[in-house]
């Protein structure tokens, strides 16, 4: 299974940060527009993810909560547009039932091996997700180094740390 460490924050300058990765990056980002569902699970996350004009994707993944960094195992599915929504989503709510819908413009900077993520979700506000993304040969340990690491280039404060998934976070409001 595909692993990576993960790291969520809030944020309190969007500005600044957005600036820092794009320098971090080398690019102005990419902007994607996302309605994930969130389907019950008996275990992990299972979500219907629809990227505007580009992709749907459907994602398993068993991650902790726990402040900083955090190992993510996944499974992902990948359709073009139309692909998996209608049908996938149809036969998911009528067996599973749905959780809760999360949409957010996300702004994706690459940065080496980590997608950093300038999240602003509906209904939450603006947050910051770094996701290391794993080769075969890498160690967690190495995964979460390059995460506080870029962390810290990035100004984000340990006080920032967040634990839970946005999908929780709406469930609580």
């Amino acid at each position: 299974m595909p692993r990576n460490i993960e790291i969520k924050a809030c944020v309190r300058n969007l500005a600044e940060l957005k600036k820092i990765a794009s320098e971090l990056s080398k690019s102005s980002g990419t902007t994607l527009h996302q309605e994930d569902t969130f389907f019950n699970s008996p275990q992990g996350r299972l979500k219907l993810r629809i990227i505007k004009d580009d992709k749907e994707e459907l994602i398993y993944y068993e991650r902790p909560d726990q402040e900083g960094p955090k190992c993510s195992d996944y499974v992902k599915v990948t359709g073009k547009p139309g692909e998996l929504s209608s049908d996938m989503r149809t036969l998911l709510e009528r067996c599973m039932g749905v959780k809760g819908v999360v949409k957010k413009t996300r702004m994706l900077y690459m940065v080496d091996q980590t997608r950093v993520h300038v999240d602003s979700v509906e209904g939450l506000g603006d947050f910051m997700e770094l996701e290391v993304m794993l080769r075969d040969d890498q160690t967690l340990e190495e995964g979460e180094k390059i995460a506080h690491d870029l962390r810290e280039k990035l100004g984000v404060g340990l006080d920032d740390l967040l634990s839970e998934a946005y999908m929780d976070m709406i469930l609580k409001k």
